[in-house]
């Protein structure tokens, strides 16, 4: 495929200011919108004026395109160009852009973080002696949770894929006790390897927390369930539950039915602000055996016939 000048998808000189490059833009994308356009091909001519706006509409993108041509890219993202790439750029010694060297010289240098030696003039002729370094890329990752793990903290393996190698490898990974979902975790140095002798990226992991056992979390309260005997939930009185961090008594009200919500205040989940927590919520279920005993059978008889009913299996 035949290399295309951006300034001419534009329509706009190669000493086109910016307002003028963005203008031009703006005229095209409005003719070659794929949602309006009834032009042939709009939408990939659409998608080809954003690629070229994309670059010219930023000045250090712009810079390395005017002086690289179509291999700017390669030169951005620090790999070794292909021979003569220099002279792919356009020639401005006659009746283009002035670029000025110590801009593109000052690009180079916070890119490569190498000495600009030697950088020439306009067109490619003198060679730019650089250091081919680049800083690794960071890489990010999700870290699953159980509620209650969240809330412990402390250390986790965990078993990724290395950036480097491809390989599985094993992190360790100290988690900050109440962890907030969406919070990121930074491991320095493990993420994508840098180049030239550059500093290595960094390995992100952003945690997402996820129902455990009965407890799920919304904002800072977490829900549980609880499960009540049936004659309890009538008479009332207290049950044992785990919370968060350890045992508590929860007091059940007497006339309990299945779906009544228990609020146990400041038990819950730890909020942004530090020293604070939400609160635990408990959702009753009331259960009754699947078997009972003979005098329970006959009690639950005469509680029945108290209320005009007929108990047993014959009670219609």
């Amino acid at each position: 495929m035949a290399y295309e000048d951006f300034y001419a998808r534009l329509g706009v000189s190669r000493d086109a200011t910016q307002d003028e490059i963005q203008r031009a833009y703006k005229k095209l994308a409005r003719k070659y919108h794929p949602d309006v356009s009834k032009e042939e091909n709009a939408e990939q001519r659409f998608k080809e004026i954003g690629a070229a706006y994309e670059v010219l509409k930023d000045p250090d993108k712009r810079a390395l395109y005017d002086k690289y041509g179509e291999h700017w890219k390669a030169i951005s993202e620090g790999r070794q160009p292909p021979p003569g790439a220099e002279q792919a750029g356009f020639d401005f010694g006659v009746g283009g852009a002035e670029v000025d060297a110590d801009r593109l010289r000052e690009i180079f240098e916070q890119m490569f973080g190498g000495q600009a030696e030697g950088f020439g003039g306009f067109g490619g002729r003198r060679a730019y002696r650089r250091q081919w370094r680049r800083a690794g890329h960071d890489v990010e990752a999700i870290l699953e949770l159980g509620v209650k793990e969240a809330f412990v903290g402390g250390e986790r393996e965990l078993a990724l894929s290395d950036p480097r190698t491809g390989e599985t490898k094993t992190y360790r990974v100290r988690v900050p006790p109440g962890v907030r979902p969406g919070q990121r975790i930074r491991l320095a140095g493990q993420g994508g390897a840098g180049m030239g002798g550059a500093k290595d990226g960094d390995l992100y992991l952003k945690v997402r927390i996820r129902p455990e056992g009965t407890f799920h979390l919304r904002g800072s309260d977490v829900y549980g369930k609880l499960p009540v005997p049936y004659w309890k939930a009538a008479l009332g009185g207290t049950e044992t539950v785990e919370g968060l961090d350890g045992s508590l008594r929860v007091k059940v009200p007497p006339g309990t039915s299945t779906g009544k919500k228990i609020r146990l205040k400041g038990k819950g989940y730890p909020k942004k602000k530090k020293g604070e927590r939400g609160d635990l919520y408990f959702e009753v279920e009331v259960f009754v055996p699947r078997t009972l005993r003979d005098e329970e059978k006959k009690l639950l008889e005469k509680i029945a016939a108290l209320h005009g009913e007929k108990g047993g299996e014959d009670g219609q």
